[in-house]
């Protein structure tokens, strides 16, 4: 991807763990490589189809001004959401902070951190068999929604599906979304298990009914594999109720592993 760099800005900032650096403050050099598509304004020379980095030093200018944290981390990991949500057009910054005077009581040129972030698309199943089924799912779509760090890209046609796994119990409602967020996968995972709590989920039974279940099926590319998280998620390719949807909004969208299309992986799935 095409990047921006600004090198080495300077600017004033009270952050550090001592209260002196706090009220005193000291010269902090920040550089960013701000990742987006130059193509279409190296085509038309419009400065709209880029990322202003006059505009973005400003922006770093007034954040390290107007905010004190205890750590660089903290300084870093901020500053890169702030941009990520400010800049439309930036899909990925690299952010390093540089502290020239930090009091250690040791000689030392410079001490740093640097942090790569970026936007990432994940796909989340829905479902619900229990009460008001579209209310649950139509709470769970809202909720990703106001989240400061999702965007709900594309939500799929609620579709009614038979139970899965064995339990006898009452018919689903099940749909799939395309998300773009910020969040790292166990967090987003931990945001997920809250909505479904906050929906009265309980897990008491296997595979049983459940007011709402929200589960991460992709996340980019990623393979993942931990006691607490399993992408993508196990045994999608044998079931329609989550193909179904993600070939409506996702077709092209290749499993990782399997090598298919949602829509191949559909397809073979409906032909057992």
């Amino acid at each position: 991807m095409d990047k921006i760099k600004i090198e080495k800005l300077t600017v004033f900032g009270k952050h550090g763990v001592y209260p002196e650096e706090n009220v005193l403050g000291q010269k902090f050099l920040v550089s960013l490589a701000l990742y987006t598509d130059t193509r279409k304004a190296g085509l038309t020379d419009d400065l709209e189809c880029s990322i202003n980095y006059g505009d973005v030093c400003q922006y770093v200018k007034q954040f390290f001004e107007e905010n004190t944290f205890q750590l660089i981390e903290r300084v870093a990991e901020q500053l890169a959401e702030n941009l990520l949500l400010r800049y439309d057009l930036l899909q990925k910054v690299d952010v390093k902070v540089e502290k020239p005077w930090a009091p250690i009581l040791i000689p030392v040129e410079n001490v740093g951190v640097e942090i790569s972030r970026g936007w990432h698309i994940a796909y989340v199943a829905l479902g619900s068999n229990i009460g008001d089924k579209k209310s649950y799912l139509d709470e769970a779509v809202e909720k990703l929604k106001n989240h400061p760090l999702c965007q709900v890209i594309k939500v799929a046609d609620y579709i009614q599906t038979e139970p899965y796994g064995g339990v006898e119990q009452d018919v689903f409602l099940n749909s799939a979304l395309e998300l773009r967020t910020l969040l790292y996968p166990e967090e987003l995972l931990r945001l997920l298990n809250q909505i479904e709590a906050e929906a009265g989920r309980e897990r008491t039974i296997h595979w049983g009914p459940r007011t709402l279940d929200l589960d991460i099926l992709f996340y980019d590319d990623c393979i993942i594999d931990t006691p607490t998280l399993t992408i993508p998620h196990i045994d999608l390719q044998n079931r329609d109720f989550v193909l179904l949807p993600m070939a409506e909004i996702a077709p092209y969208f290749r499993h990782p592993t399997l090598g298919y299309t949602m829509q191949q992986l559909l397809n073979r799935c409906q032909t057992l």
